[in-house]
């Protein structure tokens, strides 16, 4: 079982039907986000707890819980086969891959930005890099638990996988690719974005079709790389947005 903590959180674990254990609320929550939680709750027949903040620290630790835990199932990791199974029937799929993202902040912002912009999945590897945790969740504001999220042994053997169902894969490359704009992106896409320190890795790098990376002008070279990764998404849909535009035209 894991703890997941924070309103929006426990509110989407609730909506995305996940095993959930019991849920517990701080004695005097009356906010409308908390009354919203008790009446999912209510709805599927999940036992409430209205406890002091004292037992919820205990429980959340050091976690912000905003006078809202919930106890559920450990987070199930989605697999190639259930992701790829989507992607068939649509005309262009973005599944995004990351190369070794450490830090749980920047992860959650990843995700949450990925499901916003409509990606198919998320890849992450098994180490070295952090993995779908209680703060993630929180960080990512709950999109942890409706975006498919696969972890792998090999981030390169996924590529070729990838590559296999007609996936073009786009490694994002401070200073070192093509500008956003040039790629046509015609395909399902697969971005690579790599560490916060050091990037995309040399054998991963290696298997990306295009190398891109955002124009810059300022006094500093690089990007947080979840700012990154959401400039970069951004630009891929907006272009296959503007050409479902120009085909309904046609």
């Amino acid at each position: 079982m894991q703890v997941i903590y924070g309103v929006h959180p426990v509110e989407e674990t609730l909506k995305d039907g996940g095993g959930i254990e019991k849920i517990f609320l701080i004695k005097d929550g009356s906010r409308g986000a908390i009354r919203e939680i008790v009446k999912l709750a209510s709805q599927r027949k999940i036992p409430v707890v209205f406890t002091d903040r004292e037992r919820l620290n205990a429980i959340a630790g050091t976690q912000h819980h905003q006078g809202v835990i919930c106890i559920c199932e450990e987070y199930r990791y989605a697999g190639i086969d259930e992701i790829l199974d989507g992607c068939v029937s649509q005309k262009n799929s973005l599944i995004l891959i990351l190369d070794g993202i450490t830090d749980p902040q920047n992860l959650g912002s990843l995700i949450r930005t990925a499901l916003c912009f409509g990606a198919a999945g998320l890849v992450i590897p098994e180490n070295r890099a952090a993995p779908v945790t209680p703060s993630v969740i929180k960080a990512s504001a709950g999109a942890a638990l409706h975006l498919p999220i696969i972890r792998v042994v090999n981030i390169s053997r996924t590529i070729d996988r990838l590559k296999e169902s007609g996936f073009w894969i786009y490694g994002a490359d401070s200073g070192c690719g093509e500008g956003l704009s040039s790629p046509d992106y015609s395909n399902h896409a697969g971005l690579v974005l790599g560490s916060e320190e050091k990037g995309i890795r040399p054998l991963v790098r290696k298997k990306c079709d295009v190398l891109i990376s955002i124009p810059m002008t300022g006094s500093l070279d690089s990007l947080n790389v979840s700012v990154a990764g959401g400039i970069i998404l951004y630009e891929v849909t907006r272009h296959w947005d503007t050409l479902k535009t120009q085909g309904e035209r046609g």
